[in-house]
């Protein structure tokens, strides 16, 4: 398959995180136009923001697509919906969250569409996973390697690899 790599957040902890993450990782490899070409190990990770709610579970899987942006991100939210996914609360527990951190080198900004997703760079829980599978790509708009934004990271919150 032709088309933009991208790369995908995955989140989750309500009920069995680590069994929903791996299921919308599976969930995602069905979606017709996107290939699933491989994914980060699991990490269990401290809530940002709200911080009175069960640790999550984070990964990331990389994608080929050639879907547009914006189709992307309709899948996503597709299969967050079949997964179980209601937005109540903004930040809040949930079930499954499927975020496009990157489609390709692109910057969008658009309403409801940011990719760099805008806040990548300020969370643990993101860039250890996203280092996992691409240390040395650089970030679009800070112009710095994921490592080197992991390196400069002021989060403190815990994110411990689950091993299987």
């Amino acid at each position: 398959m032709n088309g933009v790599i991208c790369y995908i957040g995955i989140g989750s902890n309500l009920g069995n995180a680590l069994e929903n993450c791996r299921n919308a990782v599976e969930n995602l490899g069905q979606c017709k136009g996107i290939e699933v070409t491989r994914f980060s190990s699991f990490y269990e990770t401290e809530a940002v923001g709200i911080v009175n709610q069960k640790n999550f579970v984070n990964a990331v899987a990389e994608i080929r697509t050639v879907l547009s942006a914006r189709k992307l991100l309709q899948e996503l939210q597709n299969v967050e919906k079949k997964m179980g996914r209601r937005r109540e609360v903004k930040g809040g527990p949930r079930i499954i969250d499927l975020d496009i951190l990157f489609y390709g080198h692109d910057l969008i900004r658009e309403t409801d569409l940011e990719v760099p997703h805008p806040e990548m760079h300020k969370r643990r829980f993101v860039l250890e996973p996203l280092e996992e599978l691409t240390s040395y790509m650089i970030h679009p708009v800070f112009c710095i390697s994921i490592r080197g934004l992991k390196e400069r990271l002021t989060d403190d919150k815990m994110v411990k690899l689950i091993r299987n």
